[in-house]
């Protein structure tokens, strides 16, 4: 009796143990994959780096996913990051992302008032698998990147994919036709609210089109509603970074198409 007593402990005790594993991060927690994929990374540095750590010398880092069997979405993406950021000639034809990372280190030596000054250049650029759930692949692309002046630039986009179709997502296939005004509309006043603006207040601080509230394309597909992203000099200036405006499902229910990636978070 008292031994069975004890294995009794010892496997509640077990169980417990594996019921407490530390929760994974957002990143890291995609939900049921669908897409087989495996991260590759490429690393340059200058010549004169010598024995000089990353952070002091010129060098460029690239991370992405490479999707198995999946050469629409693969070349997708390499054009997508070739566009987050510009170091010299690398929108030539069959550009890839070695010769990005390359081009960082040619722009580099082809400054010499940057050597003169032992000022250094970086790229650190990445895409990641936010979330993957039935037909849906969302991934988000950015970095930093510095090739002189008085500061890098920092930006950040998003790809939500289709598994199914092999495209990527726009606001047109999630909506109904005629939606953009009243889209605007809804997404003003949470731009208001979130910038602690009153309803007449003037946008003309803001770098809007004739002062006039606009969204962007710059979305991710969540489970509560759709995040959207203006990245600096967008709307705002550098110094104010970049701005995120959420739109839960609950307030543009009414204008979303049946049937498409997002009616499976819809209650």
């Amino acid at each position: 009796m008292k031994w069975r007593y004890i294995l009794i402990c010892i496997l509640a005790a077990g169980f417990c143990g594996c019921r407490q594993q530390p929760a994974k991060s957002q990143a890291q927690s995609t939900g049921k994959d669908t897409l087989s994929y495996v991260y590759k990374t490429i690393k340059k540095r200058a010549g004169d780096c010598g024995v000089k750590p990353d952070s002091s010398c010129t060098t460029a880092a690239i991370a992405y996913p490479a999707f198995a069997g999946q050469k629409v979405l693969n070349d997708s993406l390499r054009n997508k990051l070739l566009q987050v950021f510009y170091f010299g000639d690398k929108e030539k034809k069959g550009a890839s992302l070695e010769d990005l990372a390359q081009s960082v280190i040619t722009s580099y030596q082809e400054d010499t008032s940057a050597i003169h000054y032992g000022m250094s250049y970086s790229l650190d650029l990445s895409a990641v698998v936010r979330r993957q759930d039935s037909s849906l692949l969302v991934l988000e692309l950015g970095g930093y990147a510095f090739s002189g002046g008085a500061h890098g630039s920092s930006q950040t986009f998003y790809v939500n994919w289709n598994t199914k179709s092999g495209k990527q997502i726009s606001l047109d296939d999630l909506f109904t036709d005629g939606y953009t005004p009243t889209l605007n509309n809804i997404a003003e006043k949470i731009f208001r609210n979130d910038e602690k603006l009153s309803d007449n207040a003037s946008l003309d601080h803001y770098f809007f089109d004739k002062g006039v509230f606009s969204l962007n394309n710059n979305f991710m597909i969540t489970p509560t509603g759709l995040d959207f992203l203006y990245n600096e000099y967008e709307i705002k200036s550098y110094a104010e970074g970049q701005t995120t405006l959420f739109i839960p499902y609950a307030q543009i229910k009414s204008l979303l198409r049946p049937k498409t990636v997002v009616s499976q978070y819809l209650k």
